[in-house]
């Protein structure tokens, strides 16, 4: 018993560096990685104490006399499978993100906006990023309608107030769609929810989260605001036809993913990859004959260095301490906790949403994940017991739980400026103080996070 303590011990510490990445100024993706390493060492070192003690569902599971390390290894790479597709598909959506920003493709959209009103940029910007971050992400929206925001209001303190109903934006547009979040992705890939369904059961509540937010900031802020000077900058390497061009192309890749993966039923992975893939040969062939210093800046070999690679590894790492702990049985445990203790799943994905304002999303979904088996329609038939089948439906594929958990983990970092990574990447561009954002913001991000769980919930009632 002391092992499968010492594990939870090793893992919270490692989290707890995690969450002080920027006081003692050692990147996360470096402890997350040493976190899962670690992890899966000590258990491989004492797999027998740990493994007897029966809390690992898949080891109780196994052959008469399978040993503990071949369960070990076996487990280790189930995991590593399901983790390389998550990163797979994430290097494939930042890079083809990175390519249409290279190109200048997002002045598309920045150029059109043209309004100075505080109220009508406030609703624009939020209903803007909300969209947007449903086909690119959460992060990568922020980043984009923080650099817009640079070029439409001058005064800081009021685009404070912008960039952080962009991070609400951010946060609720990309928990609806089953490519505008990490968790939603995981969720999507993992076979727990399906892209018609997430959409149509999820697009309502994040956007009650947002609206409820921004109609009361709205009699907050009054009058114009202040657009910064304009410098003259070097001439441009790409023209309007490539700009529209990359930027469309960029979109329908994103866009062809879903589509990709309903008609082949291959891993989302693929259809991901064959979209940078396209977008990487046309570019190649539209620069082919432009000058050398030109050509270098856009070609994906270079746009590549750009890539935010220590993300990356900070999803390799997380994710597989926490599949340490689900192959040790700790997840296990803790759902036979949460099922005990609060026994509702509406309670349970709340709760897992005030956490996620706390510390990342990832790892808590991803232990959600491991915690609770997809159920399917012969489990439930098998069930001798009325009350538990109904209960174990909210399990199934596209279940209430999965579709309220994509809600609640994607929505509820927004109370805090570093509970998600969209509030992360603002609050580091804007230099965003986590006391203002928690005066002003938080309470608004609260109110919107309950009263679009209100509705999740009366959708169920309603529709079942």
């Amino acid at each position: 018993m002391f092992e499968f303590g010492t594990m939870i011990i090793l893992f919270v510490l490692g989290y707890t560096f995690i969450a002080l990445e920027h006081p003692i100024k050692i990147d996360k993706a470096a402890t997350a990685l040493l976190t899962g390493s670690i992890l899966w060492a000590f258990f491989a070192l004492n797999a027998g104490s740990i493994l007897n003690l029966g809390f690992s569902p898949m080891w109780i599971e196994l052959p008469a006399g399978a040993s503990a390390t071949h369960f070990i290894v076996e487990q280790l790479e189930e995991h590593l499978v399901e983790i390389a597709e998550i990163l797979f598909f994430l290097l494939g959506a930042m890079t083809i993100v990175e390519i249409v920003d290279q190109h200048e493709g997002f002045k598309v959209i920045t150029d059109r906006i043209q309004t100075q009103s505080q109220v009508n940029l406030l609703w624009i910007t939020g209903l803007l990023a909300f969209f947007l971050s449903a086909v690119l992400d959460n992060l990568t929206t922020t980043i984009v309608m923080i650099a817009l925001l640079r070029k439409l209001i001058d005064d800081k303190k009021v685009r404070w107030f912008f960039a952080s109903m962009v991070v609400l934006a951010a946060n609720a547009g990309g928990a609806w769609s089953p490519i505008g979040d990490v968790t939603t992705i995981m969720l999507w890939i993992g076979g727990q929810i399906t892209t018609l369904n997430i959409i149509k059961m999820v697009f309502l509540p994040s956007l009650v989260t947002l609206v409820v937010p921004l109609c009361l900031l709205s009699f907050k802020l009054k009058g114009e605001v202040g657009r910064p000077a304009i410098h003259p900058t070097e001439g441009d390497i790409t023209n309007r036809f490539e700009r529209r061009l990359v930027f469309s192309l960029g979109l329908a890749a994103l866009l062809f993913v879903p589509v990709f993966k309903t008609v082949t039923h291959l891993p989302p992975f693929v259809g991901m990859l064959f979209g940078l893939g396209t977008l990487w040969v046309i570019t190649e062939i539209i620069h082919r004959k432009k000058p050398h210093e030109h050509k270098k800046k856009l070609v994906v070999s270079h746009i590549l260095k750009r890539v935010d690679t220590p993300t990356i590894l900070f999803f390799l790492g997380i994710l597989s301490a926490v599949a340490a702990l689900q192959s040790a049985g700790h997840l296990f445990l803790l759902s036979g906790w949460l099922d005990k203790h609060i026994g509702n799943i509406f309670g349970i994905n709340l709760a897992i949403g005030f956490l996620s304002s706390i510390v990342d999303n990832v790892p808590l979904v991803a232990g959600a994940m491991g915690m609770y088996q997809t159920v399917t329609p012969d489990m439930i038939a098998a069930m001798a017991d009325p009350a538990k089948a109904a209960y174990l439906h909210h399990f199934m594929t596209d279940g209430a739980f999965w579709e309220f958990l994509a809600y609640c983990a994607g929505t509820g970092g927004s109370m805090l400026i570093i509970g998600s990574a969209a509030g992360v990447a603002a609050m580091g561009m804007e230099k965003i103080d986590f006391i203002w954002y928690l005066k002003r913001i938080s309470f608004l991000a609260l109110l919107g996070y309950l009263a679009g769980a209100g509705v999740y919930y009366l959708q169920i009632r309603m529709v079942g």
